[in-house]
């Protein structure tokens, strides 16, 4: 059975208090979220701002292969006619053959936010959806706030969406739009809601009560066709359901057809540079993060070697994603094993380097290092044990001046300079660079500054995120800290450590091997 996903993540997701698309943002996700394979891409709202107009003036221009555009707006404005609207005519301008509509379903709204009678809510669905059809338009009916007006008034919820269907929608939304209703009252509300109209029935839930994902799927249990969601559940408050959950659980573990196998060995890559783009971490999500298939248990990690579906639900790789064996002071050689064949594939289980390498992580452990956060720090530390380091480039001197702007509007104004020498072979390159963001990032300057001239493709690197954490906080100013830096070169991204009692120290550790893992990774094939 085919089921209808409408994306929305342009739309619902950008008012989510982290996120702000560019136009070019935009286009970019909505060719990802087309080859992906979703039918339904809900792109912005013409009338509510200058930016998504200009979007639907740009995307006219692009050529989709399997997804179609929708303008999101209201029904007309109380008292006036459909025809002078000028936010409906301009949702039935924006070019899409596709528009979404939004209507309330919850008498309360229609009493007191809309302050007019049920009967013209009624009138304002009907003349909305009808004129939009006689222009042409194929219509969906968001029926907001839809589980909490049938709580409220059964009677009046599902006569909201008759009156949508008779006037000619193609499908009527049913929207739990506080995200407060729990999956099973979902599952009875649309049982009831399919049984009323004869148009298609689809789901929109917010993740307010953590039941977002649950209440789509039991929706689609009793009926619905058409699901609403955002990539990476973004969205406003607590956000949206997740579509990346949401179309791995309904295909993979229902048997619904919703995208082609190889669109869906796509949904982890995808999701991920669409996170990229929005700049918000996805770490611990289902199917699609990189936790998703880890494991860091001695025990666990031996049997899921031998046998995957002992502490995997699915093969990770049908959703383009990979497992993942974390080494750490409890795990053992099955976790060495697959990242020692990559560096050195005659590798043989029983080498006594494997111990080496166990007792040194260890170690490195317990200093406060934590390498399932840093796999490249761990390939190299790996590396060097196996005598593969290449010594790329050495640091022989760096040195850091910061300096307060007394003179400044703002006291907290200063500035960073970073001096660096570095030897590459026989020769040497002396680089300084000066930065308002503080040492470390003048530290990352100078640094790709002076290796640049030996190394182009280090132009490329840039940092993606850099976390700090106090390791004993007992010890106040001087504690120990733990440095994580994660880089990427815009096909790769990778997350290399530094432990210090001196943050700066830490820094340039990490910031150090995020440089190495890139130069070996540009010239080793068995990376």
């Amino acid at each position: 059975m085919k089921i209808k996903v409408l994306d929305t993540t342009l739309r619902d997701g950008a008012q989510s208090k982290a996120v702000s698309f560019s136009i070019s943002d935009k286009v970019k996700i909505v060719r990802l979220l087309d080859e992906l394979g979703v039918d339904l891409i809900e792109a912005g709202n013409p009338f509510s701002n200058v930016k998504d107009r200009e979007f639907f003036r740009e995307i006219a221009e692009v050529k989709l292969k399997n997804a179609s555009l929708v303008a999101f707006g209201s029904t007309r404005r109380v008292g006036l006619k459909a025809e002078d609207d000028e936010a409906l005519a301009a949702l039935l301008n924006a070019g899409t053959d596709y528009i979404s509509v939004f209507g309330k379903a919850w008498d309360l709204h229609v009493s007191e936010v809309l302050h007019t009678t049920l009967e013209e809510n009624l009138s304002m669905i009907r003349d909305t959806i009808s004129y939009a059809v006689s222009r042409g338009k194929k219509v969906i009916f968001d029926a907001e706030h839809f589980f909490d007006g049938y709580k409220r008034n059964p009677e009046y919820a599902i006569e909201v969406i008759r009156t949508a269907d008779q006037a000619g929608a193609e499908v009527v939304c049913l929207c739990d739009t506080n995200g407060g209703t729990f999956p099973d009252e979902i599952f009875d509300m649309t049982k009831a809601a399919v049984a009323s109209v004869g148009c298609e029935v689809g789901i929109h839930t917010h993740n307010d009560s953590g039941m977002a994902v649950g209440g789509a799927v039991m929706s689609v249990a009793a009926g619905a066709v058409h699901v609403q969601g955002t990539l990476n559940g973004i969205g406003e408050r607590c956000g949206n359901a997740n579509l990346c959950t949401i179309i791995a659980n309904l295909q993979l573990k229902r048997g619904y057809e919703i995208i082609a196998p190889e669109q869906m060995e796509r949904l982890t890559p995808i999701c991920r540079e669409v996170a990229e783009i929005t700049n918000i971490s996805i770490g611990g999500m289902p199917y699609i993060s990189k936790g998703a298939f880890s494991h860091k248990g001695g025990m666990h990690i031996d049997a899921v070697m031998k046998l995957p579906q002992t502490f995997e639900h699915i093969d990770p790789a049908v959703v383009g994603n990979e497992r993942m064996l974390l080494v750490s002071e409890v795990a053992g050689k099955s976790a060495l094993m697959p990242l020692l064949r990559k560096i050195d594939p005659s590798i043989d289980r029983n080498s006594p380097k494997i111990k080496e390498i166990l007792a040194r992580m260890k170690e490195l452990e317990f200093d406060g290092y934590q390498f399932e956060a840093a796999e490249a720090s761990l390939e190299l530390e790996i590396r060097r044990i196996l005598g593969y380091d290449r010594q790329l480039f050495d640091i022989e001197r760096f040195r850091i001046m910061l300096e307060q702007d007394t003179v400044a509007s703002d006291p907290m104004t200063g500035y960073s300079t970073a001096f660096t020498k570095v030897r590459v072979g026989d020769e040497h390159e002396i680089t300084a660079a000066e930065s308002g963001d503080g040492p470390v990032n003048a530290i990352d300057m100078a640094l790709r500054r002076a290796l640049e001239r030996f190394y182009p493709s280090i132009g490329r690197l840039r940092l993606v995120d850099y976390k700090v954490r106090v390791l004993n906080s007992a010890a106040a100013t001087g504690a120990k800290v733990r440095v994580l830096v994660e880089s990427t070169d815009g096909v790769d991204s990778w997350t290399t450590i530094g432990v210090s009692s001196d943050v700066i120290m830490a820094s340039k550790k990490a910031l150090e091997d995020s440089i190495e893992y890139k130069l070996i990774k540009d010239r080793s094939k068995t990376y």
